[in-house]
Parts: C-alpha cells; structure tokens; sequence
C-alpha cells in the first residue's frame, strides 16, 4: 500500500501525464479541448482542468470589438467570426503551451491553437485578420514561422494591411484605416530592394540578384540603396 501511495505523490509531482489532462508541459505535445466561446479575434473560453477559462491566442493580435478603451475597431469583428469559422469548421481543436508563464498579466492561459491540425494563429495571419505581437521570449516558438505568414499578408497588402499605417508596432490605428492605401510592392517595379530584419535585430537589405534575395521576406521595399541606408538598413553584402 505503501509503495502505491508513493506512485500516486510522485505522478501528481511529476503533473499528472494522465491521459486526457490538457497541461501539455512546455513540449509540443498537444491536448485537445472544447471552446466554449469565442471573445474575438485572439482570444477564447475553453473548457479546463474541469472549469471554464479565457485563453489568449500567443503571439498575434487582432483589432478588438469590445475593448473598454478602444471599443470596437475596424476589422475587429471580420477577425472575430473569422476565428470563429476556423473554430467551429473542425473536427478537433488543439492546444499546445510554450516553455515560459503559463498565464498573462489579466490571468488568461497562453497558447497555441489549432483546427484539425492547422494552426489558427497562422492561418489568421496569412489572412491579413492579424499581427505578430506580444513576443516575449521564452514563448517564442513558432515566431519566425508567424512572421512568414504575416509577411505573406503585407506583401499582398490585404486586411489589416491594405491601408498603410493602419496595423502599427504599438497596435491598430483608427486614424489610418481607410485613409490611404497601402502601395503593394508589386505595383512598383523601380522599388525592389528588400529590407529585412534578423533574429538579431540587424537591419539588411538585399538587391535584385543577391543569393538570398528570393528567399527573404521584406519588412520594407526601398527604390534605391540610398533609401535603405537611411532607415538604417545595411547591405547584406557587408
């Protein structure tokens, strides 16, 4: 009996890797859960551990469409019904936690999601309903991939990206929605050098012809060397 209680202590120790417990432990692992509400674009309620929680989508932000501070801004309830589409279409919905805080200033859970195996965040951002943001290492697993996606998004210049100025560092800008389009880099021919910044913060621009010039996804398109230099981009061949 003894030994058996002792099994018992050191499994609950250990969290509880019983089958069909949501706490996937900082790996890849994944655990399925039911949504039980959809907030908005990034955020939802899911049944866990036994009780209704609110979960924040990690590393994306839509507009909101009921924020006490900012009220509803524009694509916030396309962005909404987009994740509620993704939601409801699936079969199976999927949560995966990253390696750092388990739960944000407003005690919501973190994590990544997916659909029948797709992950929401991606396909949100592919879609032009949201931004890469709140990256705050070490939760930062899948940030590269997110900023391929939504670099797909801003090169096509499409939702939160279609008019310029509106999607910001700092969040969605009213002001700017509607005002003035947004210029795709395919409608410019002259303006084809690529600005691109690294996992370490450097800024490079890459010319026409250069070797990693089809595989880089610009954060800006500059018309001439000069241009780029300005904005503190160096040249990748340096």
């Amino acid at each position: 009996m003894k030994a058996f209680i002792l099994i018992i202590t050191l499994l609950l120790l250990a969290g509880c890797n019983i089958p069909g417990a949501t706490d996937t432990g900082g790996t890849t692992d994944r655990a399925a859960v039911e949504v039980t509400e959809v907030i908005d674009g990034d955020t939802v309620k899911i049944l866990y551990d036994g009780k209704e929680t609110t979960v924040r989508y990690l590393l994306v932000d839509t507009p909101e469409t009921n924020h006490p501070r900012f009220g509803e801004q524009p694509l916030g309830p396309e962005a909404t019904e987009r994740n509620r589409e993704l939601i409801e279409q699936a079969q199976q919905i999927e949560i995966e936690f990253d390696v750092g805080d388990r739960f944000d200033d407003y005690d919501r859970l973190l994590a990544y999601f997916y659909a029948d195996g797709e992950s929401i965040q991606e396909q949100l951002l592919e879609e032009g309903f949201a931004r890469v943001a709140y990256v705050f290492p070490p939760n930062t697993r899948y940030v590269d991939e997110f900023r391929e996606a939504e670099a797909e998004a801003k090169n096509a210049g499409i939702g939160i990206w279609e008019y310029e100025n509106y999607s910001t560092d700092r969040g969605f800008n009213e002001d700017a929605y509607g005002h003035s389009e947004a210029v795709s880099p395919d409608r410019d021919d002259d303006c084809r050098i690529k600005g691109n910044i690294n996992r370490s913060g450097n800024k490079i621009y890459h010319m026409p012809g250069s070797p990693s010039y089809e595989e880089t996804n610009p954060e800006q398109w500059f018309c001439t060397e000069q241009q780029a230099r300005d904005a503190g981009f160096r040249s990748s061949g340096q």
